[in-house]
């Protein structure tokens, strides 16, 4: 087996040296992937982002959002959480089989203390009943990557607010995520690795998993990116995991309501997306203008449906032509919000 410890804290570009090193190198033996991110949103391969994902809190709290390869639901990560991923050849495990992946896993937890922590359901890790990491997979080509999340210590009072959005807003189609109870390992841990740091559990886990007594003595199982490889992977994150086609516009069809009272009376918006762009919006309300709405909404016709597009498609517009008394901003956040 061998490994890579990636010293890059943007998922993207550690999704992009993930699916890099699965597709262009062949090491003859199982790969051993550890990435720590700062603060971010990983939304799986079929989920609409837009339903997954409190816009406004990201926004305001500089969380990166994206979108891997693989399926499975929603994640919320930073700078407390070591995502690890084994790439394997397809034929040697049977897609779906998240137990091969995940039981050495747990055997080094169990060393490290955290001895109740077990595999559960599909693809779930739990310890005293609540999750501490969700699993995905991912094929092609005859490889297969498996990857999950390990919650060492974890902000959880972000979770809830950056993965919060009601569910009568946004309805579509796309895979929903399941909230679960979550909690961090840190206290199940023995009293010696109680104040590890993340980088320190990331170097025991690897330790454990390849059977070392030090990580001077794994240095020989270690690959190191060459500037090729870094110059390749950046392009892969550019053209994909830091692609609002990619990460927004990848999301099935869904419609948005939103509806507010203002004092100058009342907006409710109906949108249709279709590949992250806004297809139609049609106005509601009993609010005052002396335009026509339906020019605005012809305006907002295929304009990629986030808070950046819909401003600069605004920018020109005197919307209070169409809303009398109600601020531009005002509106913009309502529709986008």
């Amino acid at each position: 087996m061998y490994y890579v410890a990636m010293q890059s804290r943007d998922i993207r570009q550690n999704l992009a040296t993930e699916q890099y090193l699965m597709n262009e190198k062949d090491f003859g033996a199982p790969l051993l992937l550890f990435y720590i991110q700062s603060p971010s949103i990983i939304v799986g391969r079929n989920q609409n982002t837009l339903e997954e994902v409190n816009q406004k809190y990201v926004r305001e709290h500089n969380i990166t959002v994206t979108r891997r390869l693989s399926g499975g639901g929603a994640v919320y990560d930073d700078l407390g959480n070591v995502s690890f991923s084994f790439v394997v050849d397809q034929n040697k495990h049977r897609f779906g089989n998240f137990k091969a992946f995940t039981q050495p896993i747990i055997n080094a937890l169990h060393e490290l203390g955290a001895t109740s922590a077990e595999v559960s359901g599909r693809n779930d890790l739990l310890i005293d009943g609540k999750k501490f990491s969700g699993n995905a997979m991912y094929t092609k080509a005859g490889k297969t990557f498996s990857h999950g999340t390990l919650m060492l210590d974890v902000d959880l009072n972000v979770v809830n607010q950056a993965l919060n959005v009601p569910a009568d807003k946004i309805k579509s189609k796309g895979i929903k995520s399941v909230r679960s109870r979550v909690t961090n390992l840190r206290p199940y841990l023995a009293p010696q690795y109680a104040h590890i740091t993340t980088p320190e559990f990331r170097d025991l886990l690897i330790q454990r998993l390849l059977g070392v007594e030090s990580l001077a003595a794994a240095k020989p199982y270690e690959y190191q990116l060459t500037a090729t490889d870094r110059q390749r992977i950046t392009a892969l994150r550019q053209q994909l995991y830091d692609n609002w086609d990619w990460v927004y516009g990848h999301s099935p069809e869904f419609t948005v309501k939103k509806r507010q009272h203002f004092d100058m009376g009342t907006i409710d918006a109906r949108f249709l997306i279709q590949a992250g762009k806004i297809a139609n919006v049609t106005f509601y309300g009993d609010f005052f203008g002396t335009r026509d709405v339906r020019e605005l909404a012809k305006r907002l016709q295929g304009v990629n449906y986030d808070r950046q597009h819909v401003a600069a498609a605004l920018q020109q517009v005197d919307t209070q032509q169409y809303f009398n008394g109600i601020a531009k901003t005002a509106l913009l956040n309502l529709l986008t919000e």
